[in-house]
């Protein structure tokens, strides 16, 4: 079969770039190997969220006196909410085939190989080959949990995020290395559901990339919560032969011993580049990732390649936006290049953090003359009433041009927050834009305002 467009991996980039490329007319498939909507949809974004979501909803009946309700005899099935979760995976992997069969994409299920610049070899589960024709390819394969010698997987005792959003059995012990979006929003899951977590981050803070304010914030927020936070530390060794498993932890020249039931390996991802036939087109991948042109072009000027694939930022909504303006390109069009400085990060534990552009830290080793504004939350007259009080807003402006250099969110509903925030910068809003822009009372967005207007020396509310 010929196509003007295969795309090899259906997931929140891929799928996307294929229905850009039938909506502009090329005949399009999409070689998947597993399911529709790839690592986001089955494995990744969308059964943490559901997973999140339980765990907040029992954490609130457990605060229930304080709203003046009753709730007693509160308690959980576990199976049932890792249940909730496949089911939600389920219904949105469906609503993803639904969307290739709407735009007239062919979904080809199978195992994809290059065996050409144009030339494509599908191998499906019963070990049947078929080869298509392309004129374009884009490659979304995405990326995988990644581990290290000292951290051996064996997805019984030492886990990655896969094993977790299935396991029916709740540890009573669990350890997390690795304190980055992942690793957060695992160890505030198990710990809501009350299971003993340590989480060990080899950096100074939780979340390394976010904001120090934040990040500390963050971190008090979680060792209230009852987790075992221990940043600057590292995991030397595992020892997996008894009944449990055990672990070495190095806090500077301090050595102690852990013992659990699970360890959970939070380190970050490798890209899936195996088997896609990459040397017989002369793609040659940078540990483990393809680089690209700022249209996502290999350097074969017909192959493409998006999101986790290319590396950093690992993230949905950017593999999403990468598979349009390649697709768009790949039909012959003029799209604008991705604005990499104004991409939210989002992470969803309790209280979620959400960010856009520089840190204090980068605005300032960038040479930036700048201004913070902060504003808490117990300031706010709509987080009081809906008692979310813990968090702020912080944002990070230019003291010369009011430029909006990078906004950062701890609260409750930081990751709806970071919108407007985003919106902001992409479109060069200056700071006083955003606070002379009405803001409805009350709402927890009113805090962005304020924070601007705490950046500029005219703070209201605080």
């Amino acid at each position: 079969m010929a196509y003007d467009c295969i795309v090899i991996g259906a997931g929140p980039g891929g799928y996307v770039a294929a229905i850009r490329a039938a909506q502009l007319g090329l005949k399009t498939a999409v070689i998947e190997k597993e399911n529709p909507g790839g690592v986001c949809l089955n494995w990744g974004c969308i059964p943490t969220k559901a997973l999140l979501k339980s765990a907040e909803v029992f954490n609130t009946f457990k605060h229930a006196k304080s709203f003046g309700l009753r709730a007693e005899g509160i308690g959980y099935n576990f199976s049932d909410v890792i249940d909730r979760s496949r089911g939600v995976v389920d219904q949105m992997t469906k609503g993803v085939s639904f969307l290739l069969k709407k735009n007239k994409i062919d979904l080809i299920m199978g195992e994809a190989s290059l065996k050409s610049k144009t030339e494509i070899e599908v191998k499906d589960s019963s070990g049947k080959s078929s080869i298509h024709q392309f004129g374009k390819a884009i490659i979304a394969t995405g990326a995988r949990a990644r581990t290290l010698p000292s951290l051996p997987v064996d997805e019984k005792k030492v886990i990655t995020y896969r094993k977790a959003l299935e396991m029916k059995d709740k540890p009573e012990r669990m350890l997390v290395v690795g304190a980055g979006a992942i690793g957060v929003e695992f160890a505030y899951f198990f710990n809501s559901f009350e299971t003993d977590v340590t989480i060990v981050e080899l950096m100074d803070g939780l979340l390394p990339i976010e904001d120090e304010d934040i990040s500390k914030a963050l971190g008090k927020s979680l060792t209230k919560a009852g987790i075992n936070v221990k940043t600057g530390s590292l995991v030397e060794k595992l020892d997996t032969s008894g009944s449990g498993v055990k672990a070495t932890i190095k806090t500077g020249d301090k050595v102690e011993e852990w013992e659990g039931d699970k360890v959970l390996v939070a380190i970050g991802v490798q890209g899936n580049i195996e088997s896609l036939g990459l040397e017989k087109v002369g793609i040659e991948p940078e540990k483990s990732f393809i680089e690209v042109d700022e249209f996502y072009r290999t350097g074969i000027d017909n192959i493409y390649a998006i999101g986790d694939i290319t590396g950093p930022p690992l993230l949905a909504h950017v593999a999403s936006h990468e598979g349009i303006i390649a697709a768009e390109h790949a039909a012959g069009h003029s799209p604008h290049p991705l604005d990499y400085s104004s991409i939210p990060g989002c992470t969803y534990c309790q209280p979620q953090v959400a960010s856009v552009g520089m840190t204090e830290k980068a605005a300032k080793e960038a040479g930036r003359n700048v201004r913070t504004g902060n504003f808490p939350f117990t300031a706010s007259g709509k987080a009081v009433a809906i008692a979310e009080t813990e968090g702020m807003v912080k944002v990070i402006v230019d003291t010369d041009i009011e430029e909006i250099l990078g906004v950062h969110i701890i609260h409750a509903e930081a990751t709806e927050l970071i919108a407007e925030a985003t919106l902001a910068k992409t479109h060069e809003a200056t700071a006083s834009s955003v606070l002379e822009t009405i803001h409805a009372h009350p709402t927890l967005s009113e805090a962005v305002m304020e924070a601007m207007g705490a950046a500029l020396g005219r703070p209201i509310h605080i």
